[in-house]
């Protein structure tokens, strides 16, 4: 049976029960928090007994104003509840040892910032129906529902910049994600935009408990299979922060004798997580692991047409690629379908110094892609974007160019295509005179198709990167490199519009990479002018 306790923190008696005993020093703590309202922590008491079957400690314990613990709930803050948190764990959970946060509903804030604060000591997030707050909110009291607090919870979109965001995006262990199937408290958007950070570097996993509802605590006392299940996937590989499946395969790839002693992140990226891995004897690899439900979904396709494009493009000349090593597109052997690669020099360059010097290289580097002739045709390209999908733009303008891409594709000389050719996927060495293209990455949506399409998708990068100018000359560079023949006219605008378009509603997402490499200026205020005006000038050019 659970212990209860008492722990003392400004003023007010938060009453607790912590289970699990003296158990080894590594074994984990787990620490549960509950949401807001009625709750309080004798929902979690069933959750915390499974974490003590599976060898954990656990801990669980009422905010002020909730269940036993003394205190106002109107008084209450989301920086009180994550103080009385810090207070209970410092006191609770022996020395330094590792942490896995489970929270529920509004607990998913406190979720992250108590990720921020105790840093790799956190091995596992549980996120379960989580929200998160706008910044302002964090030091203010609940209220009764008519104060400053609600005021600013209830303005909309107020949660799309919460720091606990942030917090997310910086933790890289194991993180579980529970989702009810009908959440009436949590609108859809929030739960995307935590997944959406939770998968830029933890180990992630997306649980789906599609008979539940919003209080998910209360539910998972009566369903003891989802509750054993959410232990169990917080539990997994959790001495590698989540990565032992993985780090084993890596290490079956290496030649003999040959090991890892040091990873890292690699920027930029935004369908999958990329790491550097070092071996002993400094050789470094790339590891693609595909994290985000919708590209694990389509991991065997995309990583099984990267392996194969990579093996092809090992013996041509003029298309500096990554060789394959070793792929697991299903993930039989990883935690999520990975690819095992030589890593290139150079760096990818978004900044505006030597840009123009980049753009002509950028453009012969197209040229060389598309002469490429395989031995067998790769998929024929897939549009990203359809006239029912492009939402978030009203207008004349706007109208006009979605009905450009409403007629079938025109007729075009099929090629090689890379297909998403931009400057976030080119690596460059040196500078000035020196500036040299050292790799072009990111094979997974190779196609065949015209040559226009992979035009106007770097063109559409670079109108948000440096400028619609930048955008509308790089069908100019391009045929000045000896390029392949594009359409004109209408023909040609609706390719520049099919790969434009799909920019929308949301051009600052897809330009998120971008600014982790530096480049804040790129708001969305600035991406969705720049965008407006390239489409207004490609409609009056080629319409």
């Amino acid at each position: 049976m659970p212990e209860p306790f008492t722990q003392d923190h400004a003023g007010e008696r938060l009453r607790g029960v912590y289970g699990g005993g003296p158990t080894r020093a590594t074994a984990p703590t787990a620490v549960l928090l509950h949401g807001a309202g009625h709750a309080a922590k004798e929902r979690l008491l069933p959750l915390l007994d499974e974490f003590v079957a599976h060898g954990c400690r656990a801990l669980a314990f009422d905010f002020s104003g909730h269940g036993e613990s003394s205190g106002d709930l109107a008084e209450l803050s989301l920086r009180r509840r994550f103080e009385q948190a810090v207070a209970v764990i410092d006191a609770h959970v022996p020395g330094d040892g590792p942490l896995v946060l489970v929270g529920f509903s509004m607990s998913g804030q406190t979720v992250a910032d108590l990720a921020r604060h105790y840093g790799e000591r956190v091995a596992a997030l549980g996120l379960c129906a989580p929200a998160v707050y706008a910044g302002e909110a964090w030091g203010l009291p609940f209220g009764r529902g008519d104060g400053e607090f609600s005021e600013i919870i209830r303005r909309p979109d107020s949660w799309r910049h919460s720091p606990a965001l942030e917090a997310l995006r910086a933790y890289e262990g194991r993180a579980v994600l529970a989702v009810p199937g009908t959440d009436a408290v949590i609108p859809p958007e929030v739960t995307e935009v935590v997944q959406e950070a939770l998968t830029f570097r933890s180990q992630f996993t997306r649980l789906e408990l599609p008979h539940s509802e919003h209080q998910l605590a209360r539910w998972l006392c009566d369903h003891a299979d989802e509750r054993r299940e959410l232990v169990a996937a917080l539990l997994t590989g959790l001495g590698d922060r989540g990565w032992t499946a993985t780090r084993g395969w890596v290490a079956k790839q290496l030649p003999e004798g040959r090991s890892v002693v040091d990873s890292g992140f690699l920027s930029g990226g935004w369908t999958s997580q990329m790491r550097r891995l070092t071996l002993d004897d400094d050789t470094e690899l790339v590891l693609r692991s595909f994290v985000k439900p919708f590209f694990r979904r389509h991991a065997p396709g995309l990583l099984g047409r990267e392996a194969s494009i990579l093996t092809l493009l090992a013996g041509t000349d003029g298309v500096p690629a990554p060789e394959p090593v070793a792929v697991d597109a299903t993930a039989e052997h990883c935690d999520h379908p990975s690819l095992l690669m030589s890593r290139l020099p150079g760096r990818v360059r978004v900044d505006e110094e030597d840009h123009e010097r980049r753009l002509d290289l950028l453009a012969a580097q197209l040229v060389r892609i598309h002469r490429v002739v395989p031995g067998e045709r790769p998929r024929t390209y897939q549009a990203w974007t359809w006239p029912e999908k492009v939402q978030g733009v009203t207008g004349p303008l706007w109208e006009r160019a979605v009905d450009v891409i409403r007629r079938d594709p025109p007729p075009y000389e099929g090629c090689f295509l890379h297909r998403d050719f931009h400057p976030g996927n080119v690596l460059f060495t040196g500078v000035g005179t020196e500036l040299r293209i050292s790799g072009v990455v990111d094979w997974v949506e190779t196609s065949w198709g015209p040559a226009d399409l992979d035009v106007a998708h770097c063109s559409t990068a670079l109108a948000l990167l440096h400028g619609p100018e930048h955008g509308l000359a790089f069908r100019q560079r391009y045929e000045a490199h000896g390029g392949r023949r594009l359409t004109d006219g209408p023909d040609h605008l609706y390719w520049r519009l099919l790969d434009a378009l799909a920019y929308c509603p949301d051009a600052a997402k897809l330009a998120g990479p971008w600014r982790e490499l530096g480049r804040t200026d790129l708001t969305p205020q600035v991406l969705g002018g720049r965008l407006e005006a390239y489409v207004r000038e490609l409609v009056e050019r080629y319409g």
